[in-house]
């Protein structure tokens, strides 16, 4: 009986593995692997283009503050013509800019439709003039710290004449709020004394303007009494010292003390007058000398006419 051999065959030896060759491949692999996730990562991140550059002849882009805050504002209807005009004075302060256009563009659409509604209404005489209003704001004057503006709106709602009323806008640039005549001074100071040198002053300027008209007292019933200084609208007043504030100046509206023939008063007071109760902080915007104190009202040119009756 034949015997059966079991042959193997040889089986080739596996090359041995390099620990180090495959180190070096896996980091190649790992190092690909982030460099594609950065690239993704870079793009991702890369900023837009920028706008071209406007070409000679092209307009400049507009952009959403410019847009928002515009210089003035001019509506007419039948029923009210409106204007506002801002000073490039204001350019610089945004914030500010932009609160007062809105404020002044709303309250000029608000008496727009006032007068439309009273022009309208059941009975309403058809041949009276549209109504008329204009808000005209223009620099004072602008300290390290301060920016004052002068507000005269001229309103002319039916009756035997227009009004116009002078008012003021004083601005902390740096805390970008609007301040009061008594964020100027101490807590709690007592502006007895500038009270009395408005009061003085006021009746020195009625006396030159109307030689024999009464003098009013410091306190009493309205039309016939001074106004308190922190009741009463103000500016800045330059003087010798550019950049500085060298009193303040305050408006005196027709009817306040006089009757209206009589007119409006404007009334500079000297900062040596007020000097001992400014804020520490503002104290080192006020220095120099007016230009001229007292009644420093300019001189008044003819009411306009509203354009209706011409």
């Amino acid at each position: 009986m034949a015997v059966l051999k079991e042959t193997r065959m040889p089986v080739p030896a596996k090359a041995a593995s390099s620990p180090s060759g495959l180190t070096r491949a896996r980091a190649l692999m790992l190092t690909a692997v982030l460099a594609a996730g950065l690239s993704a990562c870079n793009r991702d991140r890369e900023p837009p283009p920028r706008d071209a550059p406007a070409t000679p002849g092209q307009t400049a882009a507009i952009t959403p503050a410019d847009a928002a805050a515009p210089m003035n504002f001019v509506s007419k209807t039948p029923y009210a013509d409106v204007r506002l005009t801002l000073p490039d004075a204001i350019r610089p302060q945004t914030d500010l800019h932009a609160r007062l256009y809105a404020e002044e563009v709303r309250q000029l659409r608000q008496f727009t439709e006032g007068a439309q509604g009273e022009l309208t209404e059941a009975g309403a005489d058809t041949d009276r003039p549209k109504f008329e209003k204009t808000i005209t704001v223009t620099a004072a004057l602008e300290t390290g710290k301060l920016f004052s503006l002068k507000r005269v709106d001229f309103d002319y709602s039916g009756g035997a004449h227009p009004n116009t009323l002078t008012s003021g806008i004083l601005w902390d640039k740096a805390l970008k709020r609007r301040l009061g005549l008594a964020d100027l001074f101490r807590k709690n100071a007592d502006l007895t004394i500038l009270d009395q040198a408005l009061c003085s002053a006021i009746n020195a300027a009625k006396r030159a303007r109307v030689p024999d008209s009464a003098s009013v007292p410091l306190g009493g019933p309205p039309g016939a009494s001074c106004p308190r200084a922190a009741d009463t609208a103000f500016v800045l007043a330059p003087g010798t010292v550019n950049g500085k504030a060298a009193g303040l100046i305050f408006f005196i509206g027709a009817y306040q003390v006089g009757p209206y023939a009589e007119g409006g008063y404007e009334i500079a007071i000297p900062v040596t007058g007020f000097r001992s109760l400014l804020a520490v902080a503002y104290a080192d915007d006020f220095a120099g000398q007016l230009l001229k104190t007292g009644d420093v009202t300019p001189v008044a040119a003819p009411a306009p006419i509203p354009t209706a009756t011409l």
